[in-house]
């Protein structure tokens, strides 16, 4: 099983710790909304043998990453991945300088402004401030999109080098299956125009009720690259809403907060 890092570095198999790797696959199997899985689940999603998961999920029982239902014989999340979680979010000097700025981003636009960072193939969300003023779409932190169709996950593709996009695009579209080529070509056409517009949208390409534009920057002291992203209804905030009212505001608050490259 191929690893899907998260750091643009060549992988050195000579320190990369499959069993850990493995251990770590199961714990990311759960999606936004999931709260139990089975070995079943943990199996196809994982590709890994029942064995294999059998052993993986008593390990991260007894160490308090899953919790055991015998009720039902399936696990859910527990409190250790929480613990990693606030860790994450509260040594993140970004979010906080950030939220501020997100919460008036949102009430002036009246749509749902986000900020997240690459999770494997996906991206995942740090942090979401929804508009109080108008019906907002926006995911909880902890939601995950995928590169491929997101604004998000498009605008960071845009920002990495060459060889790290490529080989990117190609774990994708084996992820992906069917339609993974149309998938791919759409993705691709945000990520050439990048270099003239600084952004990436996306039209109705993960919900057919929603759109949203995405802006690239590098934090100040770690360098990792983050990503703000603003979505909203399609049926009330066109395409021009976005490029021309949205994206505009959107790339000065990521000049604010980092190098928007």
């Amino acid at each position: 099983m191929t690893p899907a890092a998260t750091s643009t570095e060549p992988l050195d198999e000579r320190k990369f710790v499959v069993a850990l790797a493995r251990g770590l696959d199961l714990l990311r199997a759960f999606r936004p909304g999931e709260t139990m899985l089975g070995n079943r689940d943990f199996v196809e999603r994982t590709g890994l043998p029942k064995a294999t998961v059998n052993r993986l999920a008593y390990t991260l029982t007894v160490l308090g990453y899953l919790r055991l239902d015998e009720s039902v014989g399936k696990y859910a999340l527990d409190v250790g991945v929480l613990s990693l979680g606030f860790a994450l979010l509260s040594g993140t000097d970004t979010l906080e300088l950030a939220r501020p700025h997100m919460r008036t981003f949102a009430r002036e636009v009246g749509a749902a402004v986000s900020l997240g960072c690459r999770d494997g193939l996906d991206m995942i969300y740090l942090d979401t401030i929804r508009s109080e003023t108008a019906l907002t779409l926006g995911l909880a932190p902890g939601s995950k999109l995928s590169m491929l169709t997101s604004s998000m996950g498009r605008a960071y593709l845009a920002v990495q080098p060459a060889d790290v996009r490529d080989a990117l695009l190609a774990e994708l579209k084996k992820a992906a299956g069917k339609g993974a080529t149309a998938l791919v070509a759409d993705a691709m056409k945000e990520i050439a125009g990048f270099a003239k517009e600084r952004c990436c949208y996306s039209f109705r390409a993960w919900h057919d009720d929603v759109n949203a534009v995405a802006v690239p920057f590098r934090e100040p002291r770690d360098k990792r690259w983050l990503v703000l992203s603003c979505s909203g209804p399609a049926s009330s905030m066109g395409e021009d809403v976005f490029r021309e009212r949205v994206a505009p505001r959107l790339k000065a608050l990521a000049r604010r907060l980092g190098d928007a490259g």
